[in-house]
């Protein structure tokens, strides 16, 4: 089964799944702030194709003009409702919808904008060989960037000089370890930090200056993966042709 078939299945049910809870989080944002219910901003894809990102609106209107593209802190464009939506990565959810259409891939390197592309070009040619993600390697060391960049004095160099670059080795490492399983594992790893639980399924190592990636192979979450890999990929299958038939 290919990533992109597995991309547009977990895309389309995670979309069908989430949209009652989709309709609650508009009717909150509306009611929290003035201004439009999706954030819409252009990132690089694969390719340097520049596409669309979606995300709920956590910032106050016009947030872009009154501040910089980096988030940082107790920033006060935040709204309050955004603050509990970005904690839970809540507002990344219609970024589904980009991976349905094929903007993005469930995991792969974080998008970022023009600017800092430009500014790491060359390392960008290696890192958008693949479609962005909603969750990589960077995304779980960096799940609390936000806060990171509120205890420096300057964030923006932090950011261009050390949060950047690491994101970048870790998306050049990602795409050199990339399959199924990493994938899934990626995501379960994902799901346990947002629910504030410890157990750990991936862990990068260094050896002889050459990172790698390994699956800690005593963890219950992969066991379960591994344990269940063809169950897990038969339900996909089905899955997929139930898909096919719905839209026939």
């Amino acid at each position: 089964m290919t990533k992109r078939v597995v991309d547009t299945l977990g895309a389309f049910f995670g979309l069908v799944v989430c949209m009652p809870l989709f309709v609650v989080l508009a009717f909150l944002i509306k009611v929290n702030s003035r201004g439009p219910v999706l954030f819409r901003q252009v990132r690089v894809g694969r390719g340097f194709r520049p596409f669309c990102l979606y995300k709920f609106r956590t910032m106050e209107q016009d947030a872009s003009a009154k501040g910089g593209e980096l988030t940082i802190g107790e920033d006060p464009r935040v709204t309050s409702l955004g603050r509990y939506l970005r904690q839970l990565k809540l507002d990344e959810l219609p970024q589904l919808f980009n991976v349905l259409i094929g903007d993005m891939s469930l995991v792969g390197p974080r998008p970022e904008v023009a600017y800092y592309v430009e500014k790491f070009k060359e390392d960008y040619h290696d890192v958008l060989t693949v479609r962005p993600g909603l969750t990589d390697l960077a995304s779980l060391k960096y799940i609390d960037e936000q806060g990171v960049l509120g205890k420096v004095d300057k964030p923006e160099d932090e950011y261009t000089n050390t949060i950047l670059p690491e994101k970048i080795r870790l998306a050049k490492l990602y795409i050199e370890h990339a399959s199924l399983a990493f994938d899934l594992a990626v995501i379960a790893q994902t799901l346990l930090q947002l629910l504030g639980l410890r157990s750990v399924i991936l862990k990068v190592t260094d050896h002889d200056n050459h990172d790698e990636v390994a699956f800690l192979e005593s963890s219950v979450v992969f066991q379960l993966i591994i344990k269940y890999r063809r169950p897990i990929i038969i339900t996909l299958d089905l899955a997929l042709i139930v898909l096919a038939y719905y839209l026939a």
